[in-house]
């Protein structure tokens, strides 16, 4: 089918630099991808709302052209008026409906991609979702598209979930680009719409969602019910939907006899694999009713979904997660089976099970329900190895470095209180050269909290859940979540590792791969300290001891040996040095080529600035 597409598109301040940059590249992309027969606008937000042309055109070569040029010269604004995007890019389809009937045969479709909340115009999410809903009265779904780790996801997926579509995280990476034709190559091809499946009403009972508003090439519909006692003869399918100016219709009918074939040589292993189905299906319909609604229908919602994953044994938001290490009836040890990303959750068959699901709700692992939301200032230990300590008070940030041999193990974070720690072991540069310097990065971490039992080990190659007992091991392929007394891992497929413990506390491991042209010849990692508030007050480590307030002042600013970086003297803990005004990198939001944080350098391993002396904080054991 032909189809009419609005872009929303998000141009408020947060977008510069790297997000607007691959914004404008997946544009170019998907109007090079648009068909004679399409029609399209473009509508951009910020403060105020402007769109391209402010009604469908047809995507000539003309359009195109100019529309292209139009993506390239558009200027960032400064706030985030949503929901008036959104209501224009609405109004542009709703108007193409009603002044050009030839277009409603197509597949109209409204794509908002946004990296923010709402700060303008209406900015009370529930008013926003109302105003939507409204709008569009159903006629076309809106996909909505969440760019970066600072963006209301749940919100975007809410709004969308309301009106036919759904909702898609763009993460920031080098990727990004692909990411958002990635998705838009999803909907580029609409079969199909208003599709609904009808079955006989007295031969199927519990059917999951069989009314989609469209269906696309490569995409895929699936129903699952129950069948009633002795109605398989008369079960069938009619499927009706709108294809290009046209109706299309079709029935979908059992041979009874090769059902009833099938169900004697396979029917055991058939039949529990279609009620899984069913019922994974049926949890997600719940969840996704759930979001949408408050107060005791939201708790009756909950309850059935609760009480189906245990049945069934499904992790969700509404379960916890539990490994236990014991060896099974035959004396073998457990044997995790890792799902690939994106998969249906874990299957646990037979007498086998390593997880054990439990009906207590996690608790919240930031102050947003995304696990990967990153605050703005962030202390952490990166490359050779160099710590960055962001001192709030003063809006400024320290560094310094530990010049220390391969093998050492030093203590970055030890609470004393709980026993907490996080211990990193120094590996060196391989294929170093003749007269390079001796770096030194991260290779192993060791986190651990003996007060439960509960042992983290991570080195670029596994993740290790407490490798003194034999715990399971995982890869950095894999995408996992674990919860172990009041602990929560979550390990994102090839990019980070998130720690987060129940009285608040979040850690983030990033893992640095070695690429093409790359001046380090070893994969290492870096680490860093994103929620420290609730650690206890006795809490110290090279890292450990900058979570308490601290103060110092920065005076006679001169040239250095260096012309590009000046130097000046700081007073700090009633000790005057010399520091080096500099820059440093922060990998927490970008693994690979991370971010430039201008930074006071302290010389000597931080001598004045840390407590004691450097030798202080090596440790025997990396536990």
């Amino acid at each position: 089918m032909n189809k009419n597409v609005v872009f929303v598109i998000d141009i408020s301040g947060s977008m510069q630099g790297q997000k607007v940059k691959q914004t404008r590249e997946a544009l170019l992309k998907i109007l090079g991808d648009m068909q004679p027969g399409d029609y399209f606008d473009l509508v951009l937000f910020g403060t105020r709302v402007q769109s391209w042309r402010g009604s469908l055109v047809q995507a000539s070569e003309a359009n195109l052209r100019a529309a292209r040029d139009f993506v390239q010269r558009f200027t960032l604004d400064e706030a985030t008026n949503l929901n008036g995007g959104l209501l224009r890019g609405i109004e542009i389809l709703n108007k193409a409906h009603e002044s050009l009937p030839e277009l409603s045969n197509h597949a109209s479709i409204l794509i908002m991609l946004t990296d923010g909340d709402p700060t303008e115009g209406v900015t009370n999410r529930s008013q926003i979702l109302k105003n939507i809903r409204e709008a569009i009265r159903g006629r076309f779904p809106l996909y909505n598209l969440g760019f970066g780790h600072n963006v209301d996801f749940n919100f975007l997926e809410v709004m969308s979930m309301e009106n036919n579509g759904r909702a898609q995280r763009i993460y920031e990476d080098r990727d990004a680009t692909q990411q958002l034709q990635g998705f838009y190559k999803q909907v580029a091809r609409p079969l199909l719409v208003d599709v609904e499946l009808q079955y006989p009403e007295d031969a199927v009972l519990d059917l999951t969602q069989h009314h989609h508003k469209q269906y696309y090439e490569g995409s895929e519909i699936v129903v699952a019910g129950r069948i009633a006692d002795h109605k398989l003869g008369s079960f069938k399918a009619d499927v009706q939907a709108r294809g290009e100016g046209q109706e299309f219709r079709t029935t979908c009918l059992v041979d009874e006899e090769e059902m009833k074939k099938l169900l004697q040589e396979r029917g055991h292993m058939l039949e529990n694999h279609v009620e899984r189905l069913w019922a994974y299906l049926t949890i997600q319909e719940l969840l996704a009713k759930r979001m949408k609604v408050e107060g005791e229908e939201r708790a009756k919602l909950s309850s059935q979904a609760l009480k189906m994953s245990l049945a069934y044994q499904f992790v969700t938001p509404l379960t916890s997660m539990t490994i236990r290490g014991m060896a099974d009836q035959d004396g073998l040890k457990p044997v995790i089976d890792k799902p690939p990303e994106d998969s249906l959750p874990l299957e646990m068959l037979g007498h086998r099970r390593t997880f054990v699901l439990s009906a207590s709700q996690p608790s919240p692992t930031r102050p947003s329900s995304d696990i990967n939301q990153l605050p703005d200032k962030v202390t952490g230990v990166d490359t050779d190895p160099h710590f960055i300590i962001h001192v709030p008070q003063k809006e400024d940030t320290l560094c310094f470095n530990i010049n220390e041999e391969p093998g050492v193990i030093l203590s970055l974070v030890q609470d004393p209180d709980t026993g907490f720690s996080v211990n990193g072991q120094l590996i060196g540069n391989k294929d170093r050269g003749p007269g390079q310097h001796e770096g030194t990065y991260f290779g192993r971490l060791g986190i651990a909290n003996p007060a439960t039992d509960f042992q983290l080990e991570v080195t670029p190659q596994n993740i290790t859940l407490n490798p003194g007992s034999g715990g399971p091991v995982f890869s950095w392929r894999d995408q996992a979540a674990l919860r172990q007394d009041g602990v929560v891992v979550t390990i994102n497929k090839k990019r980070n590792l998130m720690v987060s413990l129940d009285n608040g506390a979040t850690f983030e491991v990033v893992l640095h791969r070695v690429w093409k042209d790359s001046a380090v010849h070893q994969d290492f990692l870096g680490f860093y300290v994103l929620d420290s508030h609730r650690m206890s007050a006795r809490t110290h480590g090279l890292l450990g001891q900058f979570f308490h307030p601290f103060s110092f002042e920065v005076l006679d600013l001169h040239p250095g040996s260096d012309p590009t970086k000046p130097d000046a003297t700081m007073v700090v803990k009633n000790r005057q040095l010399t520091v080096t005004r500099g820059l440093q990198k922060d990998y927490s939001k970008d693994p690979r080529h991370g971010a430039e944080v201008s930074c006071w350098f302290i010389h000597n391993n931080g001598a004045g600035l840390i407590d004691g002396v450097y030798t202080d904080y090596i440790v025997p054991d990396i536990f």
